[in-house]
């Protein structure tokens, strides 16, 4: 049985405010030196290894194992705090909670006993789930076989700086595991290998597994959480629209800044600031209200996945499937337009690579292609028509 130890022991959130209380600190910290890490990518391990040093780590863990399971719309929250101050460190954690919530659903006992004490004292939790060669975007090859582990993953967001590395892999039986494989067992490679033109400091590389020795006891059944209606899907989604929320807003308040300090008012306005400019007004006002209503959606499909998470069937986790494709299509689609808007009503000063303003466009265009919204508007439409459920795969 496979022990892994923190890099630095974690403290204890108390309750769901006091993480709130953490997120924002730790996302005033995280906001100085965001755009020189992403123009220099500078990868973050310092600002990895504070938040998981602080607790936020463990909040999903639940009480009957020390946690405080904090509400989803909480998580979704405190995600949406760390991804404002810097979009990169706010994807991180997103797989750490994702492989906790598979844990939750399909670990045995002695697997939540361990490993939640595990995440308690700050253990951090990478991945490597996707693989770039496959025939199909969830086509896996990464086989188990007995207690060895071979195969070659890509998109591994996390794996560099993890203490441990859940990878799906295929046993004997063609049937799809989760192995929680320490990061440094021997026969694993992390290559930094990313070259996404934004969140270009995820560490979203390829990781190699070479006849890696695998513990029985760290492995988790993975496809059956699929098989069976359970929330690891939505609370998967949920993540992913917290972090586009986050993105946008961070866009939205360095085009106020910009359009305090920097920018000019176009001739034909008959102002003399750009901040009063009457066309300038009405569209920072329209995407001000567009923001407002991504935390809403963010809210009701929170509240829509603790019931499925509680009370798992059919019913409860489509409906949590379908508030949150609401949430994901339209924080999709605000962060894309925040960022663009910035430029826009910015005006060409704005395009100075000396200010960075680029990178909220290249993180959300890059991050918004991990699950395209042309399906989840049909997804939707199909349910509320015609009473189709939603695929469960995780990627609606």
């Amino acid at each position: 049985m496979s022990q892994v130890e923190p890099k630095q022991p974690a403290t204890t959130i108390r309750s769901e405010q006091h993480a709130l209380e953490v997120a924002a600190q730790l996302a005033q910290q995280f906001r100085e030196g965001a755009a020189t890490r992403d123009r220099d990518r500078e990868l973050p391990y310092a600002p990895l290894q504070t938040l998981f040093q602080s607790g936020l780590g463990a909040i999903t863990v639940p009480q009957a194992y020390g946690g405080i399971a904090v509400s989803t719309a909480t998580l979704a929250s405190v995600i949406t705090l760390i991804s404002e101050a810097d979009a990169a460190i706010g994807q991180v954690p997103q797989n750490h909670y994702y492989a906790l919530e598979v844990l939750r659903v399909n670990g045995s006992e002695s697997q939540k006993q361990r490993l939640y004490q595990e995440v308690r004292a700050g253990v951090h939790l990478g991945n490597a789930l996707a693989e770039f060669s496959s025939r199909a975007a969830h086509h896996r090859t990464t086989q188990i076989r007995g207690d060895v582990l071979n195969g070659t993953k890509f998109y591994a967001t996390g794996a560099l700086f993890a203490d441990r590395i859940p990878t799906a892999a295929r046993d004997e039986e063609d049937k799809e595991q989760l192995v929680f494989v320490p990061r440094h067992q021997t026969g694993v490679t992390v290559i930094d290998d990313w070259s996404g033109f934004g969140q270009r400091t995820t560490g979203s590389g390829s990781v190699l597994f070479e006849n890696v020795t695998v513990d029985a006891e760290d492995v988790v059944p993975f496809q059956t959480a699929f098989e069976r209606p359970t929330a690891v899907g939505p609370f998967a989604q949920i993540m992913h629209a917290a972090i586009d929320q986050g993105i946008a807003q961070a866009a939205f308040n360095d085009m106020l800044d910009f359009l305090r300090q920097r920018a000019r008012p176009w001739p034909d306005s008959g102002v003399t600031r750009a901040t009063d400019d009457p066309l300038t007004l009405d569209r920072t006002g329209r995407l001000a209200a567009r923001l407002r209503a991504g935390e809403a959606l963010l809210a009701e499909a929170g509240a829509a996945v603790d019931v499925a998470q509680q009370q798992a069937g059919a019913a409860t986790v489509a409906l949590a499937s379908v508030e949150v494709a609401k949430a994901r299509a339209w924080t999709t689609e605000v962060s894309l337009e925040a960022s663009n808007l910035l430029f826009e009503l910015g005006g060409t000063r704005s395009s100075l690579r000396e200010y960075n303003l680029d990178r909220h466009w290249r993180n959300a265009r890059t991050h918004t292609l991990h699950d395209p919204v042309r399906w989840k508007y049909p997804a939707i439409g199909n349910y509320l028509l015609n009473g189709v459920l939603p695929p469960r795969r995780g990627t609606l």
